[in-house]
């Protein structure tokens, strides 16, 4: 068997012929001399009772020396029950996979289904923009926070401080990707949040001028994306709850007859602490919320979301689609928000001369308590029956556009 294997002077003197020839060295190595001379190590073998063949690389840059030690690697590979071929194409794969841009485009693509278009324009360009051109090439294994901070530094030197924040939870979730995927091994973003500025908290954007409002309703009435979140905007409006709680609105929650929907625990923005104790929200629907779930119903009305996603029923409508339709009519972010329905409500109903504190209650402003809760219902539900009748009725006279708009006051 040593008799048969080749000497590096062999190697070398072979010349090409019209036809690529091999030279055996034994135990499936042979060297491949190729017509145009070009020579290959290569390895012959048998996995799986299949054949194969792997290429080591080419001489002279690769000696016969370190070609035997590739192929007594391969071969050990191959005992323990393990293809090196295949192998090696898993590392190929790992090293171009294991970078933070392509971590990123593959968490990019497994969330993007859940996520309204205007949340996946905004993520794409917070990533495009302050992140993958310091943080796209480097392998995620070796990412450290001092890297990542620096980043994120980077936006905060703008003043843009809820992008920075952005920023930081995007690379954390893209983290928690390569993480769970044995791409990495700890999250370099998990403890940077505390380390950020903290932006001024200021007022939601919210429209209060009458005629604004009714300028708004009118553009409602020409929204062309769709029944489903035609619908959403306008019981926005009528029924002022927050947002989180409008788009997970479920059928059974509703009575439609009676004129009520109890927005369901899970539902509310409550700590896990309070959701034990509270109760389902009350409120009251006028005529003109009936209508519109009523028109709603026969499409959507056989799943559990009043409002499902456009990409899966399974699923409510995402957190950004009221707030971009509201973009789409042309409604500028520094004018309202998907939130901003409950302000303006609350400061015409309040100029108009309701009880406060039927206003509050109905904003659920006030007892998580399931026994207070119960009390406060019972109090105020004729009051809050007939506020936010004289409300939709009121919308209605601002969308009409008369100049003869009266604010309705609440009956003595």
């Amino acid at each position: 068997m040593a008799a048969d294997k080749l000497k590096d002077r062999a190697v070398a003197m072979a010349k090409p012929k019209a036809k690529p020839y091999k030279l055996a060295d034994g135990g499936g190595l042979y060297v491949e001399v190729m017509s145009n001379g070009s020579k290959f190590f290569r390895l012959k073998f048998r996995h799986g009772g299949k054949e194969g063949r792997m290429t080591f690389g080419a001489y002279p840059l690769k000696g016969l020396a370190e070609a035997r030690e590739d192929a007594r690697a391969a071969k050990k590979r191959l005992a323990e029950g393990v293809n090196p071929v295949h192998e090696r194409k898993q590392e190929k794969i790992g090293a171009t996979s294991g970078t933070f841009a392509a971590l990123f485009e593959e968490w990019f693509e497994v969330k993007r289904p859940d996520w309204a278009d205007l949340n996946i324009k905004k993520i794409r360009q917070i990533a495009e923009r302050d992140l993958l051109p310091w943080l796209g090439a480097r392998p995620v294994a070796e990412l450290k926070a001092p890297e990542v901070l620096a980043c994120l530094r980077r936006i905060e030197a703008r003043n843009s401080l809820d992008v920075a924040r952005r920023a930081c939870q995007i690379v954390g979730q893209v983290f928690t990707l390569a993480i769970a995927t044995g791409r990495a091994e700890m999250n370099p973003a998990g403890s940077l949040s505390k380390t950020l500025k903290k932006p001024v908290a200021g007022r939601r954007a919210a429209i209060t001028d009458p005629a604004e409002v009714g300028e708004m309703l009118r553009a409602f009435a020409s929204y062309r994306g769709g029944l489903v979140v035609k619908t959403a905007l306008h019981l926005s409006a009528l029924t002022w709850v927050r947002p989180g709680e409008l788009r997970r609105m479920e059928w059974a929650d509703l009575n439609l007859d009676a004129g009520e929907w109890l927005v369901n625990v899970e539902s509310r923005k409550l700590t896990k602490v309070k959701k034990r104790t509270a109760a389902p929200h009350w409120v009251p629907l006028s005529a003109q919320a009936i209508e519109h779930l009523r028109a709603l119903r026969p499409l959507t009305g056989r799943g559990r979301y009043v409002f499902p996603n456009g990409r899966g029923n399974a699923r409510p409508m995402s957190e950004g689609g009221v707030l971009g339709a509201l973009r789409s009519l042309g409604i500028a972010k520094e004018k309202m928000c998907a939130h901003g329905f409950r302000a303006t409500a609350s400061t015409l109903l309040n100029q108009q001369g309701w009880n406060p504190d039927a206003i509050e209650r109905q904003l659920s402003h006030i007892e998580t308590n399931a026994v207070r809760d119960a009390y406060n219902r019972a109090t105020y539900q004729d009051e809050r029956r007939r506020m936010m009748q004289s409300w939709a009725d009121y919308l209605d006279s601002l969308a009409s556009g008369s100049s003869k708009v009266v604010p309705i006051r609440a009956a003595a």
